[in-house]
């Protein structure tokens, strides 16, 4: 599994694997991105951890229509997904707090 950290406000847009874009049609489901109950808060701002499949290589994320207005950034490509080693140095950081939500769904 891979890993990316997504600030509240965007959402997963187009999915890229080894062959290129994903291609619901060829792999005959959606690529498997699930948003967990974890997320940092950094500088006043959520961010969302996600788990992707190890098919999947790029994530383009886009804010959604609730994000803020004033934002000039349309779109991002997440070329670099993170392993489940740096998840853990990442929420383990001085500068980070883990905020955990529905914490029976962990226990099960």
């Amino acid at each position: 599994m891979k890993y990316f950290f997504l600030s509240e406000g965007w959402t997963v847009s187009r999915v890229w694997a080894s062959d290129g874009l994903w291609q619901i049609t060829a792999w005959r489901r959606q690529p498997d991105i699930q948003k967990l109950n974890v997320c940092l808060v950094e500088n006043n701002e959520l961010l969302w951890l996600y788990r992707v499949e190890e098919a999947v290589l790029t994530v383009e994320v886009k804010p959604t229509t609730a994000a803020p207005t004033n934002t000039t950034i349309g779109q991002v490509v997440l070329k670099r997904l993170i392993t489940a080693e740096q998840v853990i140095e990442r929420l383990g950081t001085a500068e980070a707090k883990c905020q955990l939500h529905n914490i029976q769904a962990f226990a099960q």
